[in-house]
């Protein structure tokens, strides 16, 4: 009787997670948090890259609203300052340092920014360095990318963010304290066929972020590595709904993902994922059954490159199940 009893409570809470994973926008231990810790965020400074547009103007709203201190940093002032005027919390716009930054251009430049940074709100330094510009990589098979596109990925995405928390760092070592919230990507996780070098990529900052992490925590410096999805924003790349064949890709929206973002970090959570499914399944089986979450990544390889050569979903499961055209 007590095995039957204990085979139906296992049967309920099997099917309620189950349920509760097909609809998750992130990953189980993000979505336990619930809310943002506002006093790790209220009167923080806190510096963006990448805050003209997508992710990063939203983040910049959302911690504005939050009674952050916001350093905002692109290399589009213009939009910087359409930002600036749109942003509403404890402190007025015009507290709101714009720090324009190309993250190409070498340790000499950024280093510059970075005491600009540090002495601008009377010299308190920056608590949080938001790692959010990225390039915007055009899709294309791992032995097809071009030599440009492979420098000017890895010059924004990698040796830019490592430059510039190389530089950083130190200060806040000295004061003992300091956070760094890198935006990865579930290609930094799995594979992602399409975006081979956009992948390299950001594997190649979990490594270097987590590594960081690992060798500095017991100093005051805290990593948090965001590894979103398919996100929807007004940057997004690949075609419209109306040029799109098959079924729209299911995103999460830019708003949600920082949302899901600032509560990762200010619950100190040392890596977070955010999607919705299949990407957010497969970055489970990659993580803890990695000969099966390969597998499937090998079966879908090949029709995922070919559906976004045709702006098909790139995110269907029909791809798991279709077979493959001849070429």
């Amino acid at each position: 009787m007590l095995t039957l009893i204990f085979a139906s409570l296992f049967l309920v809470f099997f099917t309620a997670f189950f349920f509760k994973f097909l609809k998750a926008d992130g990953d189980l231990t993000l979505l336990s948090k619930k809310h943002v810790k506002r006093d790790e965020i209220e009167d923080k400074v806190i510096w963006i890259t990448g805050a003209s547009r997508g992710i990063g103007e939203v983040l910049a709203k959302q911690l504005a609203s939050l009674g952050a201190k916001l350093i905002i940093s692109a290399r589009n002032e213009v939009e910087l300052q359409r930002v600036k005027k749109q942003l509403t919390g404890k402190h007025a716009p015009d507290e709101v340092m714009i720090l324009p930054l190309d993250l190409s251009r070498g340790e000499e430049y950024l280093g510059e920014a970075v005491l600009k940074a540090e002495s601008f709100f009377e010299g308190a330094g920056v608590d949080y360095m938001f790692h959010n510009a990225a390039y915007e990589r055009p899709k294309s098979t791992a032995l097809d990318v071009t030599e440009e596109s492979l420098k000017a990925t890895f010059d924004v995405n990698v040796l830019g963010p490592i430059s510039l928390t190389r530089l950083l760092a130190p200060h806040m070592l000295k004061r003992g304290r300091g956070h760094f919230v890198v935006m990865s990507s579930a290609a930094g996780k799995a594979p992602a066929p399409g975006q081979a070098v956009y992948s390299a990529s950001k594997f190649s900052v979990n490594g270097y972020f987590h590594t960081l992490r690992s060798e500095l925590f017991r100093r005051g410096i805290k990593v948090t590595v965001v590894c979103p999805g398919p996100v929807k924003t007004s940057a997004s790349s690949g075609t419209s709904a109306s040029e799109q064949k098959g079924p729209a890709e299911k995103r999460v929206t830019s708003e949600r993902c920082a949302e899901l973002t600032i509560i990762a970090a200010s619950h100190g959570l040392k890596e977070a994922w955010i999607s919705y499914q299949p990407v957010l399944a497969v970055m489970y089986l990659v993580q803890y059954m990695p000969t099966v979450g390969y597998w499937l990544m090998d079966k879908i390889g090949a029709k995922r490159v070919e559906a976004a050569a045709q702006s098909g979903n790139t995110y269907s499961m029909n791809l798991l199940f279709e077979k493959k055209k001849a070429s």
